[in-house]
């Protein structure tokens, strides 16, 4: 069994959910980085700061009396960086000054030494559960015999900002996962509240019942992004309200059509039984009869070909047809019945071939002209004309002179038991399945067929893919 997909609401919530996380997070990092790089720019100012500050102590003339001038100058150059740390010595190694209670020889030893301090230069000392940052770097001075270059190590603690940034990094944790929480709440509300329209759309289309199908969604009053699904959604519904009302007027019609040769059936068998009659007489009922079941079973077999075709069921067999060939079979099949009705026959056109299957095509083309003939005044002609056309088409048009119909029930006429008039009654032996067997073969082989009234006659035209010989 496939898995049920997520519903929108819980993709869209997750989907923003993590996109506002990662913002979160990655705001949060350029925030920590930034507060990092300004500590570490401090502590190199600081640092500078104190460099100047040696480095100025030790350009002053040296004082050759007081042995212990130097150092006095390098513990005043001290003051005022109490959270510095610094050791001099010279380039034996020898230690000149150190800042009391410090201990930078490690650090001396293990940093090599630059010309400047810079974000890049500092590094991180731990001794004794403190934390440094420092460098080494060479001065210049004057304060010693022979001006021989010293080496400073400098550092200054930073365990109030090591401190800090992880507070800070502690409540961004949780202003974080505060912030998201209240971020996919915030989400699924939304998401919630923009589904409001699907929900009164699904509400309406519930109320949609059989005899409601006149019911249609307004596309104006819905969010432009479900404007094309009203719409769709309205089209199905018009076609469905056609299905529908089509399908009550079929099943009316053929309980009308086979009320009649039942009837006719009961009314004969009960006069049959009311009395007793020769055998000329029983004969004569059971022939009577027998053209009623001919006509039921024509009609149910007209029906289920029908049937066939709504269902795709109709697989030709595809053949080269001449249309001509075809035509005047059927003007000979015809021709008894045509002299009788004073009906001439009439064919125009040269030698053309389709596509399609030989005996469909027969029925169709036998069901427009049976039909023509039947419609077809006394002394008039039906015209079956064939044409080839540039567009690798052939036209087959069947007209006949009849009665005026109106346009508007021409596109019609080839529903299934369609009538002109709203009468019920019908002439001739017809079911009225004949002209919706005819689109049904001509559609089966992807062609058209219209009706058309053209100077008082009746045409049907079909057009058709051509087929070469």
């Amino acid at each position: 069994m496939a898995r049920r997909p997520a519903s929108l609401a819980l993709r869209l919530t997750v989907s923003i959910g993590a996109v506002i996380t990662v913002v979160l997070l990655t705001f949060g990092w350029m925030v920590q980085r930034s507060i990092n790089s300004h500590f570490v720019q401090q502590d190199v100012d600081e640092l500078n700061a104190v460099v100047q500050s040696l480095t100025q102590s030790l350009s002053e003339p040296p004082a050759a009396q007081e042995p212990d001038a130097l150092k006095r100058r390098l513990a005043a150059a001290f003051s005022g960086h109490r959270n510095a740390q610094f050791r001099v010595s010279d380039s034996h190694g020898n230690v000149i000054y150190a800042t009391p209670n410090s201990d930078l020889d490690g650090f001396a030893r293990l940093v090599p030494s630059s010309g400047v301090i810079t974000i890049n230069s500092v590094k991180i000392w731990r001794d004794k559960g403190e934390t440094y940052r420092g460098a080494v770097v060479q001065l210049m001075n004057k304060g010693l015999p022979g001006g021989e270059p010293l080496t400073l190590a400098v550092a200054t603690g930073i365990n109030f900002h090591l401190h800090y940034l992880e507070s800070f990094r502690s409540y961004l944790r949780i202003i974080t996962v505060a912030a998201c929480l209240i971020a996919i709440l915030a989400t699924w509300f939304a998401v919630y509240q923009g589904h409001a329209p699907i929900r009164r759309i699904s509400r309406e289309i519930r109320r949609i019942k059989s005899d409601q199908l006149f019911i249609r969604l307004v596309p104006g009053t819905v969010p432009v992004e479900l404007t094309e699904l009203a719409v769709s959604f309205n089209d199905m519904l018009d076609r469905i309200e056609d299905g529908f009302h089509r399908l009550s007027n079929f099943s009316a019609d053929i309980a009308h059509e086979l009320r009649t040769p039942i009837t006719n059936l009961k009314t004969q068998t009960e006069v049959a039984l009311s009395q007793s009659r020769d055998i000329g007489q029983y004969r004569e009922i059971l022939y009577s009869n027998l053209e009623e079941y001919e006509r039921m079973a024509k009609m149910v077999g007209d029906m289920l070909f029908l049937a066939q075709a709504d269902n795709n069921q109709l697989k030709p067999e595809l053949v080269s047809v001449n249309l001509v060939t075809e035509v005047q079979a059927l003007f000979d099949y015809f021709e008894a019945w045509a002299e009788e009705r004073s009906v001439a026959l009439i064919r125009k056109g040269p030698v053309v071939c389709v596509q399609g299957d030989r005996l469909m095509m027969r029925r169709a083309l036998s069901n427009l002209l049976s039909n023509a003939i039947r419609y077809t005044p006394p002394g008039r002609a039906v015209t079956v004309s064939l044409a080839a056309n540039s567009n690798d088409t052939v036209v087959i048009r069947v007209a006949n002179p009849g009665l005026a119909i109106n346009p508007e029930h021409l596109p019609r006429l080839f529903d299934r038991f369609y009538r002109a008039d709203p009468s019920r009654q019908r002439k001739g032996d017809g079911a009225g399945l004949g002209l919706a067997i005819v689109k049904s073969i001509i559609d089966t082989h992807g062609g058209t067929i219209t009706a058309k009234d053209e100077d008082g006659q009746m045409v049907f035209e079909i057009t058709l893919p051509n087929a070469t010989l």
